[in-house]
């Protein structure tokens, strides 16, 4: 791997193949703990699998938990990084920092336990206690091991306030409450813009609203609307009667719609039944694929779709969009925009039915 002094502030220097990849495209990567002048190494305490990486590997072997943990620590084995080959994801992690370099940017300092913002998928890792303490079912898993961060990489000091577990939740999908408040934020100043005051509402589809992405998706899209004195009106869709149970419970959403977002035609009814109109905002956060026509057709013209699941086949959203006609701008949520781990972790402490949801999800650490 050449001089460990010559590093790359992306990564570079830790590809193995193929060469000239960036590490997320790269298939392996150098894992070794020794650290670089711009890099910091992290003491893994726990993983969070994306959503679709976790439902496509659970799937695929059954429900089996042993089956699923061994397949986790072949890939993170073999690849030096947990990378998923079939969806391309792999989550971020959680643990403390044990060495800095000398010349690293990131602003961290050894003993702070931090959240990384950037995808395990390009993470250098190693796991060193063969996952036993996972059940091969849940999102969150308990580890031991290090990971590297380069001069380019995200990483933010967990708040004193909230248990690990639940700001790594957070923080796991901190990029789309804050795209889609700024989604939001436009299209009202547009409205304004065209009609001199906020006029009808904005209205905003999440789809996969009962999960961790939407339901901070439902509440950013509340919020800018109330920043700007316009109405914004929500509805959340789930594919089944619990999920859509437990939206109307918490009442995050202005209105719950039931419908399988696979199915274009039902998809499309239900929201613009729910919404009096086709959405001008259709946020899709689901953890499984084939949504990407149901989302396009349910959105109006002029309106924008924001994917935030890596289950989306984005050559299907495009074509499907192209074959339907649809003037709707799409949107690919790259999990980064300034500032998003504060605003994230500030919508859960102000919301309760946020709070609520998470709170339920995760789960407290195993003893």
């Amino acid at each position: 791997m050449g001089d460990r002094n010559a590093t790359s502030p992306v990564g570079l220097h830790r590809v193995i193949e193929p060469a000239g990849a960036l590490p997320q495209a790269a298939y392996r990567l150098d894992a070794r703990p020794d650290v670089g002048c711009d890099e910091v190494r992290v003491r893994v305490e726990l993983l969070n699998l994306d959503a679709a990486s976790l439902h496509q590997l659970v799937t695929k072997h059954d429900g089996d938990g042993d089956a699923v943990r061994a397949e986790v620590l072949a890939i993170i084995s073999e690849r030096g990084k947990m990378h998923n080959p079939v969806t391309g994801s792999g989550g971020m992690l959680v643990g403390v920092v044990e060495e800095v370099g000398p010349e690293s940017p990131l602003g961290l300092a050894p003993g702070a336990r931090v959240a990384t913002l950037v995808s395990l998928s390009l993470t250098p890792l190693q796991v060193t206690d063969g996952l036993a303490r996972w059940d091969g079912r849940s999102e969150q898993v308990p580890a031991e091991g290090h990971a590297i961060l380069f001069g380019r990489s995200i990483a933010a000091v967990l708040p004193e306030d909230l248990r690990p577990e639940l700001s790594m939740a957070v923080m796991d999908v901190c990029g789309a409450p804050a795209l889609v408040a700024r989604v939001v934020r436009r299209h009202v100043a547009e409205r304004v813009a065209a009609d001199g005051v906020a006029g009808e509402p904005v209205r905003v589809a999440v789809l996969g609203a009962a999960g961790k992405s939407g339901a901070l998706s439902l509440a950013a899209a509340r919020h800018a609307g109330l920043e700007l004195g316009a109405t914004v009106r929500t509805v959340g869709v789930v594919p089944v009667e619990h999920e859509a149970a437990l939206l109307r419970e918490v009442g995050l959403a202005d209105v719950v719609a039931l419908a399988d977002a696979r199915d274009p035609v039902a998809l499309a009814d239900a929201v613009g039944t729910a919404l009096g109109a086709p959405a001008d905002v259709t946020v899709v956060c689901v953890d499984v694929p084939g949504c990407e026509h149901g989302a396009v057709l349910a959105t109006g013209d002029g309106g924008t779709v924001i994917f935030f699941s890596m289950a989306t086949s984005f050559s299907a959203a495009a074509l499907g969009a192209e074959g339907l006609a649809a003037d709707v701008t799409m949107l690919v949520g790259n999990g980064y925009v300034p500032g998003h781990a504060a605003y994230a972790l500030d919508l859960l402490r102000a919301e309760p039915a946020v709070r609520t949801l998470f709170e339920r999800r995760v789960r407290p650490p195993a003893d």
